[in-house]
C-alpha cells in the first residue's frame, strides 16, 4: 500500500462521505488509521458502495445539507478535524440542466460554506477541495488543459464547478496565504468509474443495470472521449495531495489535476464495448438526438504537474480499470463488499507501489 503515515491517528473530514468517490476515499482513509467523521446526505440506493462497505459505522456519520452553514459549522466545531476532503456535490450534467439553481447552490456556495468553515476552524491544518475537469473553459482542443487555463462552462454543471475553483482560490489567496494557516489546494479529475455507483445517467451504473434487465443499453454521445480512470486512480492522488500539504504548505496549495494518461483516453463507445464483453452479453444503440442538452466531445486532462511534482501517475491500464469494476458488480454483495472493497484498495495499492517504483 502506499504508504501515508500523515494520516494515522489523524481527525479527518470527508464532505460527500455517502457518495461514490467520498465513500471510496473513507474506506481508504479508514485503512491508514484516520479517525473519520463525514458530512453529507443520506445515499440515494440500497446497494450504494456506502451502504454496502458499512464505512458508516467505523465514522462520524453526519447527514447535512452543505448549503446549511450553520449546521456545517457545529458539525467542524464539534469534530475539529485536521485535514478537510471537499467532495460533497451535485455530480451530475443532465440533472444540472433540470435543476440549475439547486446546482449553482450546492456546487459553488456549498463549497464557499465548507471553505467558511475551514476559515473558522483552527485545528484544520490542510484540505483538498474536489471539483472536476470539466471546470475548465472547453475549447474542445486535442490536448489536454492545464491547471492555470481558464475556468469556464457551458452547461450549469460545469459552470458551477468553475465558478467553485473561482471561490477556492479566492479564499486561498484572501485567508490562507498567512504562515500558520491551512493549506488549500484544488484538485480536478476525469469520468471515474468503479464498484458501487448506482447514480442515474452514468455511464457505468446504465451498462450494470441493461445488463442486468436484460435490455438494450441507449447512449446519448457513443463518439464522445472522456478522461475514464478508476475511482482509486485520483483518490491516490487526493491522498498523497493532502499528505504533501501538511508538510510543506507553500509548495502545494494550488490547483492539481489527476487524470489519465494521454494513452488511456477513450471514447463513450470502447468503454461500453468493452464492458459489454466483459459482461458476455448485452448490446447497445445510439439515442443521440440534435435537440439533446449539450455535453462537451472531447476531454483531457494535462496531469505534468502531478508527475512531476507531486510523484504521482496513473497505473491501471484500461482493461484493468474495465475488470476491477465490472468484477465488483459481478462478485460484491452485502455479506463480502466490506473485504472485497478493502481487497482492492490493497490490490491497486501494491500495482501503485510497483510500478511507480516505490
Amino acid at each position: 500500500m502506499i504508504d501515508l503515515p500523515a494520516f494515522r491517528n489523524k481527525k479527518v473530514l470527508v464532505t460527500g462521505h455517502t457518495g461514490f468517490k467520498g465513500a471510496w476515499l473513507s474506506i481508504w482513509l479508514d485503512l491508514l488509521g484516520a479517525e473519520l467523521a463525514g458530512i453529507a446526505l443520506d445515499p440515494l440506493h440500497e446497494e450504494d458502495i456506502f451502504n454496502l462497505s458499512g464505512i458508516g459505522a467505523r465514522m462520524g456519520d453526519h447527514r447535512c445539507d452543505i448549503r446549511n452553514l450553520k449546521q456545517v459549522l457545529d458539525i467542524f466545531a464539534k469534530e475539529k478535524p485536521e485535514v478537510v476532503f471537499h467532495l460533497a456535490a451535485q455530480p451530475l450534467v443532465l440533472e444540472a440542466y433540470k435543476n440549475p439553481l439547486e446546482t449553482f447552490e450546492v456546487n459553488t456556495l456549498g463549497t464557499a460554506n465548507i471553505l467558511e468553515a475551514i476559515r473558522l476552524t483552527p485545528s484544520v491544518k490542510a484540505a483538498v477541495m474536489v471539483t472536476t475537469d470539466k471546470c475548465y473553459e472547453n475549447q474542445e482542443w486535442v490536448f489536454g488543459y492545464r491547471e492555470s487555463d481558464p475556468m469556464g462552462g457551458h452547461d450549469p454543471y460545469s459552470a458551477s464547478k468553475g465558478a467553485a475553483e473561482i471561490v477556492i482560490s479566492s479564499y486561498r489567496r484572501s485567508f490562507f496565504s498567512a504562515p500558520g494557516q491551512a493549506a488549500i489546494a484544488s484538485a480536478r479529475s476525469g469520468n471515474v468509474i468503479g464498484g458501487g455507483d448506482w447514480s442515474a445517467n452514468r455511464l457505468v451504473p446504465d451498462i450494470i443495470r441493461a445488463s442486468r434487465n436484460g435490455q438494450s443499453l441507449e447512449i446519448r454521445n457513443p463518439g464522445s472521449t472522456r478522461p475514464w480512470q478508476h475511482v482509486l486512480e485520483p483518490l491516490s492522488g487526493y491522498l498523497l495531495l493532502a499528505s504533501k500539504l501538511l508538510e510543506e504548505k507553500d509548495k502545494y496549495a494550488s490547483a492539481w489535476n489527476f487524470g489519465p494518461l494521454p494513452t488511456q483516453v477513450f471514447s463513450v463507445k470502447q468503454v461500453v464495448e468493452a464492458f459489454l464483453q466483459y459482461l458476455g452479453k448485452g448490446d447497445w444503440r445510439d439515442t443521440s438526438s440534435p435537440d439533446q442538452h449539450h455535453e462537451a466531445n472531447l476531454l483531457m486532462l494535462e496531469i505534468s504537474k502531478a508527475i512531476h511534482r507531486l510523484g504521482w501517475k496513473p497505473v491501471l491500464q484500461f482493461q484493468e480499470m474495465v475488470q476491477l469494476t465490472a468484477a465488483w458488480y459481478a462478485d460484491a454483495n452485502a455479506q463480502n463488499a466490506p473485504e472485497f472493497c478493502r481487497g482492492q484498495i490493497i490490490q491497486y495499492s501494491q500495482l501503485w507501489r510497483s510500478r511507480n517504483g516505490n
